[in-house]
C-alpha cells in the first residue's frame, strides 16, 4: 500500500493551500450596499424612488452581472419592477387624463 493510502486510514489530512495566505476567492468578499448587492439594494429602496429599478436595469442589460455573479438576481428582479412600473403608468396616466 502507497503512504497516502495509509495516511488516509489514519485520519490525517493535508492542506490544500496555506491557511495563512491572505488571498481571498471571488466570493470571499463581500457584496456592496450593505452586503445585499447592488441589485437587490436597488430593488428595496426603488418602492421609495422608482428611477433606482430603471439604474439597476441598466446595469443588467450593460452585463454588470459578469464582475460578480452574485448580482444577476438582485438586477433581474429590479428589471421586472421596472417594466411592472412602465405597465402602470402607461395604463394609469391616460385614464387620469382623459
Amino acid at each position: 500500500m502507497s503512504t497516502e493510502v495509509l495516511d488516509d486510514a489514519k485520519g490525517k489530512y493535508s492542506l490544500l493551500r496555506d491557511t495563512e495566505d491572505g488571498q481571498f476567492g471571488m466570493y470571499d468578499k463581500p457584496l456592496p450596499c450593505f452586503g445585499c448587492g447592488i441589485g437587490w439594494f436597488s430593488f428595496l429602496l426603488g418602492f421609495v424612488f422608482p428611477l433606482l429599478w430603471y439604474y439597476a436595469t441598466i446595469l443588467y442589460f450593460g452585463n454588470y452581472y459578469r464582475k460578480d455573479p452574485r448580482e444577476r438576481a438582485g438586477l433581474a428582479a429590479s428589471a421586472i419592477a421596472a417594466l411592472i412600473c412602465s405597465i402602470a403608468v402607461l395604463i394609469t396616466v391616460p385614464i387620469l387624463i382623459f
